[in-house]
């Protein structure tokens, strides 16, 4: 079966080992992340070849407000190597049940592919928009940018030498003055993270997730995978994450800090701490997540570039959509959009 029955357990351990070997394998297209966002209906299509499985895709699917019609998105999708376009076209094929089931008005993804303008341009000629080099960032739903750090078989050593010179100093400050960081998956740091995150989602002025959201992603991952870190100085918590590893990842999900002792850098040393389990688990990246602007007068900017100046900033190729309903698909992609910046605009003016 090409759809993925999630109560037939052999085929759902086979979809499992298939991820897991998989090099195009995201966290955003695992099983757990459905857990995760179960406000979303989750489907999943594969494909066989010999009875094994050859490419596969997971869709999450949202209701269009006042539409009776679903967008069907496979955040980071999908698991098989895009430049194969006949595999993908495959896919999208086999998921045209779930198309008709729903009254889906686009299949969307925005894979972690680089930006290549020929791949652009092949997709382009099988009839999907694509998101382009340069969106509006209110159009799509994951940034276009994201700060990678290779960390394959390298000693914490090394790569320290590969950060800018003021990443290190922070880094040694930060011991210096005393911070410590450690590890736990509790619901008391669970809730010291949300606190934290509270605070940085008021003074940032950004959208703030309920703590329930954080409740599933503890449940949905076990502690192989899933670790909450909190920088503390004496009894004062300073900072908190959640690091997240699946496939060659290991990925920054959420980061929050006080307003206090922040003179303490306590962020870097516990992106220092997360870096240095990625290297134990033997993951080839460490993701410090998407960046809106390439801003060198921005803060999260500088932070995260700090940790990746050899490497730098990369771009990915953007969102590749396939449009069922013309008249659903201009509303959803001029229309929401606008809504989105002003929310945006009355959070800022708050």
């Amino acid at each position: 079966m090409p759809i993925l029955d999630k109560n037939n357990e052999e085929q759902v351990k086979k979809y499992i080992d298939f991820l897991n070997n998989n090099e195009n394998t995201r966290l955003t297209q695992s099983l757990e992340w459905g857990k995760v966002k179960n406000d979303w209906i989750q489907e999943t299509v594969y494909l066989e070849e010999n009875d094994n499985i050859i490419a596969g895709i997971t869709f999450l699917l949202e209701k269009v407000p006042y539409m009776n019609s679903y967008l069907m998105y496979a955040p980071r999708g999908p698991v098989c190597n895009l430049a194969n376009t006949d595999i993908v076209m495959k896919l999208l094929e086999e998921a045209y049940t779930i198309v008709k089931k729903y009254k889906v008005f686009c299949t969307k993804f925005d894979p972690s592919v680089l930006y290549d303008e020929t791949l652009e341009e092949k997709y382009k000629k099988l009839r999907f928009k694509l998101s382009g080099k340069s969106p509006d960032h209110d159009k799509v739903i994951q940034p276009l940018y994201e700060a990678v750090l290779n960390i394959d078989n390298i000693s914490p050593d090394d790569l320290m030498k590969t950060f800018s010179e003021k990443t290190r100093y922070n880094i040694r400050l930060s011991k210096r003055k005393g911070v410590e960081v450690y590890y736990s998956r509790s619901k008391e740091d669970l809730k010291t993270f949300y606190e934290l995150y509270k605070i940085t989602t008021i003074r940032d002025k950004i959208g703030c997730r309920p703590y329930e959201y954080f409740e599933r992603m503890l449940e949905a991952f076990d502690e192989e995978h899933l670790r909450i870190y909190i920088a503390k100085h004496e009894d004062d918590k300073l900072s908190a994450a959640i690091a997240v590893t699946y496939g060659p990842e290991m990925f920054y999900l959420y980061g929050a800090s006080s307003n206090e002792k922040r003179n303490l850098m306590p962020n870097y040393a516990m992106q220092w701490a997360m870096i240095n389990w990625g290297i134990e688990k033997g993951c080839k990246i460490y993701n410090f997540g998407g960046i809106i602007h390439l801003d060198k007068e921005n803060g999260l900017y500088k932070f995260k570039a700090g940790f990746c100046k050899e490497q730098g900033i990369v771009q990915y190729i953007g969102e590749i959509d396939k449009v069922y309903n013309k008249f659903i698909y201009f509303v959803y992609d001029n229309v929401l959009p606008i809504l989105k910046k002003i929310k945006r605009k009355f959070r800022k003016n708050k």
